[in-house]
């Protein structure tokens, strides 16, 4: 029996499981990033989830958009890189839009995705097809917004379903930023590891809220 909507508690320990996933999930990461960039995508996630688990521990939250603002606060300031400022930036900027929010229901999935998505956009100017993690977040974001009158379970569930088809759809895309770009047609055939990290991200999200 799947969660209606998360509490600030839950929301704060749905991320914990987050950030033990994606550290779990480094080698994953560091090969994905090997095959297109400079592999050290991998190593910087992990810092950042370390730094997310330590920031999460140490405050009591009674919002939920301060949970995505610390997560996201905690990923700028140790990751550093292009990675620490996209991811950094799609937490703060889907935090700061339900800031106030005491749940954590599908509407407000919806709206953290949707409003993540264009932060990171406007933020590393990537778009649709470039073959990043943008590639898997904009899927996500758009089936937020179908689903947002949904238990969260259900909701995140289908965002999940989205993110992870987004990450697939970048095995068939050149790489049109980033170090990846170099490679021209040889990045066809290998996602981008930005999109895995989305991925993960999302599934880890929806399995806590089935559960």
């Amino acid at each position: 029996m799947g969660k209606e909507s998360l509490s600030a508690t839950e929301t704060r320990d749905m991320m914990v499981a987050v950030a033990d996933k994606i550290i779990e999930a480094e080698p994953i990461l560091t090969d994905a990033d090997r095959a297109l960039g400079d592999g050290d995508h991998g190593v910087g996630m992990e810092r950042g989830m370390n730094a997310v688990k330590e920031a999460l521990a140490s405050e009591e939250f009674t919002s939920v958009g301060k949970v995505f603002m610390s997560v996201g606060m905690a990923m700028m300031s140790s990751m550093g890189g292009a990675s620490g400022a996209v991811f950094g930036t799609l937490f703060r900027s889907g935090g700061k839009a339900i800031k106030d929010s005491e749940t954590f229901g599908a509407a407000e999935a919806a709206t953290f995705f949707k409003e993540g998505t264009d932060g990171v956009m406007t933020r590393g100017g990537a778009k649709p097809g470039d073959k990043t993690m943008v590639d898997a977040l904009l899927p996500a974001a758009e089936k937020g917004a179908e689903v947002a009158d949904q238990p969260v379970c259900d909701a995140l569930a289908a965002i999940a379903g989205a993110a992870a088809a987004g990450r697939d759809a970048s095995e068939d895309m050149i790489a049109t930023m980033g170090r990846a770009k170099t490679l021209g047609e040889k990045s066809l055939g290998k996602p981008d590891a930005g999109a895995v990290s989305v991925a993960i991200i999302a599934k880890t999200m929806a399995d806590f809220a089935a559960s």
